[in-house]
């Protein structure tokens, strides 16, 4: 089955593919499959797992020679990349909604969509088929984002590709910076918007990570989006937190204080530095 897009019948496909038994999840946000996931197929089970683990990315699902992406991800990605939407027997009344690439082309398609500010989180077979009983295991191996590709053909080499990391705590802003492709590594710690506001035009980050209050803090993110065409992602609060960030950067530089490192005065600049060593190694 085969479904232009483009065509009334691919316009109402969204609204059509999936008849959930049960309501759709209010905590699965943004992947389009049942509450009630055991009325579907096994594979696609184990894909809804997975996705639930990485639903702010989306998810290339390897089955075969292929990167399969299904229900509301095979939706963005039909429309961002300009691919025909098919479906595929998931268990329900109707078909899921579904889009694919060949998993030899897979670094353009993914360049493609980090341009245009997303996450794909990267789902290999990780046994021999021929070795499987029952379905073959899968596990994400890695999770691309704009900040943190080292893919050359996506990167423009005149300038840096920098990933930031603002933690905002009560009146202040800490912020850490880095180029991965390069080692490039900075932190400081601002004591209102403005300043921070000028640490990241002077930096023209790809990627912002941050906490929650970041985007409480009265900061333009809109503006910084649009503007200069920063993405913005928020983490989960255990990455900011103070002991689990002054461990991470200890265990990096393999030291026993940060006092050796000049830092020991940015508190808030150290839990920005700390999550932004625990993105990458998540990623």
């Amino acid at each position: 089955m085969s479904i232009d897009k483009n065509t009334n019948e691919g316009k109402n496909y969204r609204n059509n593919v999936v008849k959930s038994t049960s309501g759709t999840s209010k905590s699965r946000i943004n992947t389009g499959f049942p509450e009630n996931i055991s009325v579907l197929s096994p594979m696609m089970q184990e894909y809804c797992k997975t996705k639930e683990e990485y639903k702010d990315c989306i998810l290339f699902y390897r089955l075969g020679d292929f990167y399969e992406m299904f229900f509301d991800d095979a939706l963005l990605v039909s429309k961002e990349l300009e691919l025909t939407l098919t479906g595929k027997d998931c268990g329900l009344e109707e078909r899921a909604p579904m889009c694919g690439i060949p998993f030899h082309a897979a670094d353009t398609y993914i360049n493609r969509l980090i341009e245009r500010g997303h996450k794909v989180a990267i789902c290999e077979q990780v046994e021999d088929p021929k070795k499987a009983k029952g379905l073959v295991k899968r596990a994400v191996i890695r999770v691309v984002t704009p900040g943190t590709t080292l893919d050359a053909t996506s990167l423009d080499e005149s300038k840096n590709n920098y990933l930031m990391s603002i933690v905002s705590i009560a009146d202040r802003f800490g912020c850490a910076i880095a180029d991965i492709t390069t080692g490039d590594c900075f932190l400081t710690e601002v004591p209102n918007s403005q300043k921070l506001v000028d640490e990241i035009n002077k930096f023209s980050p790809a990627e912002i990570i941050c906490n929650d209050s970041f985007f409480m803090s009265g900061v333009d993110t809109d503006d910084l989006k649009e503007r200069l065409g920063i993405c913005i992602f928020s983490l989960d609060a255990w990455y900011f937190d103070d002991d689990t960030c002054r461990k991470e950067l200890r265990e990096h530089f393999h030291v026993t204080n940060l006092e050796g490192l000049g830092i020991s005065d940015y508190d808030s600049g150290i839990i920005a530095a700390g999550a932004l060593f625990l993105c990458p190694s998540e990623t």
